[in-house]
């Protein structure tokens, strides 16, 4: 086998795997990369109307990059509702994504019997366009020096729209914790290996057994 053959079957392997990511920012770049190698694959072979559409899905991809990198670092892919822990759009959600959202934050099985005055509860639905995507639920502390501070419960976003780093809003001035008067949030239940690089990303730092986000 040629070292072209295998720039093609590598490019086509490539664009093949692209498409099973449901991540959107992967899926992008990988798509990026096997159009790439099959415009310089179908160029060397000289099949010009190949090359002419995967350098079309080139500039579309470069373009969907481009826009959503921008997007995520400027917090405008998400809108966020308040709702209750006991709110059927909540109970739907958590129906649908239960599982998952328990693997990252296994405080989420407490929700559905979660005692807690609604003065003293924040939960908001996260919306991107007419999609509910996330699930940010958080206590008020108990103790008189936890004047402020919010213990988070659930920040989830499922997997298709990670990429997009709900953290910039949820966190933001026009997030919901800024709407409750929220001086900290602090996470001091069992946080998944996997989530810790998230919470350093939104801006939360180690303190002993804590992690802290001022706001």
């Amino acid at each position: 086998m040629s070292a072209v053959d295998v720039l093609g079957w590598a490019g086509s392997a490539l664009l093949v795997y692209s498409v099973l990511q449901s991540r959107m920012l992967r899926f992008r770049v990988l798509n990026l990369a096997a159009s790439g190698a099959l415009v310089v694959f179908n160029a060397l072979i000289g099949v010009w109307s190949m090359v002419a559409m995967n350098a079309a899905l080139c500039a579309i991809n470069a373009w969907f990059i481009v826009s959503l990198l921008r997007r995520r670092s400027t917090g405008t892919a998400f809108e966020w509702v308040a709702a209750a822990p006991d709110d059927p759009f909540v109970a739907r959600f958590l129906g649908q994504h239960g599982a998952d959202v328990a693997r990252f934050w296994p405080a989420a099985r407490t929700l559905p019997t979660l005692d807690v005055a609604p003065p003293n509860v924040l939960c908001a639905l996260v919306l991107h366009g007419d999609v509910t995507v996330g699930l940010v639920v958080a206590v008020r502390e108990r103790d008189a020096a936890g004047a402020g501070a919010w213990e988070l419960l659930v920040d989830y976003v499922i997997p298709g729209y990670r990429d997009y780093t709900a953290g910039s809003l949820i966190y933001s001035p026009a997030g919901p914790f800024a709407a409750r008067g929220a001086q900290r949030v602090v996470s001091t239940g069992v946080v998944a290996a996997s989530v810790r690089p998230y919470l350093h990303r939104a801006g939360f730092a180690l303190d002993g057994e804590r992690w802290v986000r001022a706001l």
